[in-house]
This record gives C-alpha cells, sequence and structure tokens, in this order.
C-alpha cells in the first residue's frame, strides 16, 4: 500500500507543493485507517468500505467540507489506480459525499474599503506620502482593482506589469499565467511606486514589492499593510471578494469573472453570484418602502 501511494504522490506534477501535501495527507490517513481494519490491499477497498469511512470521518466530528476534500482526495486517488492498472474498478465512481456547507465570502462595505484605498480625507492623512505609502497603495489597487489572490501579489516582478498598456502578468495556481487588467487607480499607483522601487534594481525579474527588510514581500507584510489600514479588521482574500462581488453586481458575464480570477472550474466562480444577489436583496429591503 505504501508503494501504491508513493507511486500516486510521484504523479502530482500539475498542483502547487501545498495542495500535493494535502493529496498526500489525505490518502495517507485513508491507508493507515484501512490498516487498522486489516486491510491491505486496494482491490478489497469497495463501495460498502468507503461509507464506512465516510461515517468514521463524521464520528470524528470533521466539518462536512472537510470530509468532502478528503473524498475528492481519494476520487482522484482511485482514478490513477484503476488507470494504472492497480484496481479493476473504481469504487468512488457514483459515491456520494455529504455537500460541503459554503459560507459566503466576506466583502468590503463602501465606507470600509474607501478608508482601506485611501480615498477619503481621514485615510489620507493617517499617514504621510513616503516609499511605504506608495508600495502599500499599489499592492491594495492589485488586490482589489485586479482581483489578484496575495500570493500573486507577493510573486511579482518588475517585468510583470506593462502600466503602458494597463496589464499585469499573474502565475496562479498550478503554474498557470493570465493576464488581468488594471484599473485606473492602480496605474496611477504603480506609476507612482515604480518611480522609486526602480532605482538601483538590477534586473526586470527583480520583486515589484519589498518589505522592510529588503526582501520580497510576503503574505505577513500584506496582512501587516490592512492591519494599519483598515478601519476594521479584514484580510487580504476580501479584497478579492469584493473585485469579484462588484464585478457581478455591475453587469459582468460569470465566465469573464472566472477568467480574471484564475479559477479552473466555473463553480468555483458560481459563490459570488450568491453573494451578490444577497446584496441586492439587503438593499432592496433597507431602500424600498414595500420591502
Amino acid at each position: 500500500m505504501e508503494a501504491l501511494v508513493g507511486g500516486f504522490i510521484r504523479t502530482l506534477t500539475g498542483v502547487s507543493p501545498g495542495t500535493a501535501r494535502v493529496y498526500e495527507r489525505d490518502v495517507r490517513a485513508f491507508t493507515e485507517w484501512l490498516a487498522r481494519g486489516g486491510v491491505d490491499d486496494l482491490r478489497r477497498v469497495d463501495r460498502r468500505r468507503l461509507r464506512r469511512y465516510l461515517a468514521y470521518l463524521d464520528t470524528r466530528s470533521y466539518a462536512r467540507r472537510t470530509i468532502s476534500r478528503k473524498m475528492s482526495s481519494l476520487r482522484r486517488f482511485f482514478d490513477w489506480a484503476r488507470r494504472a492498472g492497480h484496481i479493476d474498478s473504481d469504487p468512488t465512481v457514483g459515491l456520494s459525499t455529504p455537500g460541503a456547507s459554503r459560507t459566503l465570502p466576506s466583502v468590503l462595505t463602501d465606507r470600509d474599503l474607501a478608508s482601506l484605498l485611501g480615498d477619503t480625507e481621514s485615510a489620507a492623512s493617517a499617514e504621510p506620502d513616503s516609499a511605504r505609502r506608495r508600495r502599500d497603495d499599489a499592492v491594495l489597487e492589485l488586490l482589489y482593482g485586479s482581483g489578484l489572490r496575495v500570493s500573486e501579489v507577493c510573486s511579482l516582478n518588475l517585468d510583470s506589469v506593462d502600466v503602458e498598456r494597463a496589464l499585469v502578468r499573474v502565475w496562479g495556481k498550478g503554474e498557470k499565467e493570465r493576464i488581468v487588467p488594471l484599473s485606473d487607480p492602480c496605474v496611477d499607483a504603480l506609476r507612482h511606486h515604480l518611480a522609486g522601487a526602480t532605482e538601483g534594481a538590477e534586473a526586470p525579474e527583480s520583486p515589484l514589492f519589498l518589505n522592510a527588510r529588503g526582501n520580497r514581500i510576503g503574505p505577513r507584510d500584506v496582512r501587516r499593510i490592512l492591519d494599519r489600514r483598515a478601519p476594521s479588521p479584514t484580510h487580504p482574500h476580501a479584497l478579492r471578494h469584493t473585485f469579484a462581488t462588484h464585478l457581478l453586481d455591475g453587469g459582468a458575464d460569470l465566465r469573464t469573472v472566472q477568467e480574471l480570477l484564475g479559477h479552473a472550474d466555473v463553480s468555483t466562480t458560481q459563490i459570488y453570484t450568491h453573494v451578490s444577489k444577497e446584496r441586492l436583496q439587503r438593499v432592496h429591503r433597507s431602500s424600498h418602502p414595500r420591502a
């Protein structure tokens, strides 16, 4: 069984290291459960035994989302084992799992967003103009104006952005490249940042954003930016959520939003349609006299 798990893990070349670790952890947890039950042959695993494993996970108080993810890992594992000839049929085919209860993404209010982006007098006067202020402006505009993941912002180099054509080249999950438009405020913020950042830059591959120690900016550094600027506690991904929701509020096509966000599956993007509808209902209830 250990050799099978190792062979499966070696095939995960098209996913990020973090995703590969999740697959490995989920599959190993399952094979260890099998071993405790005296099962050492994958061909002995049928749908009934998988249902018992689902019941076991439920008794361990795992969240439905976690159970669903674990079964997704097992589906990939058994599909590989079937294609590699280790089993005759895939027992996960047709196996239903508990639906994950999805919490709607948090979206920033217009007031919080304006304060975070420095669009109010109080926000503008909170920190004087400086290299750090210009860097922070550009980082936040990329998170909201282009909907980038925080990891994508941190990985940008000087040659990743084309301010003349208002485009940024992003390497997303699975090492997939996409080109994302830059908003006018983001272009302005990047111009101000680059005016100082390019001084002494050795190569186009140099990091676009540096932290106070002169190293490439990291997710924790971005969290500190939000801690300084946000009027209430929030997180970098909330700006990406707000970006997607505002696009749908404005009438953008779901497939377009999917492409901009870099989602592999449109079902991931569909969660924002629920957020958009909820926002519209909330506005209707609070604004219409007969609501």
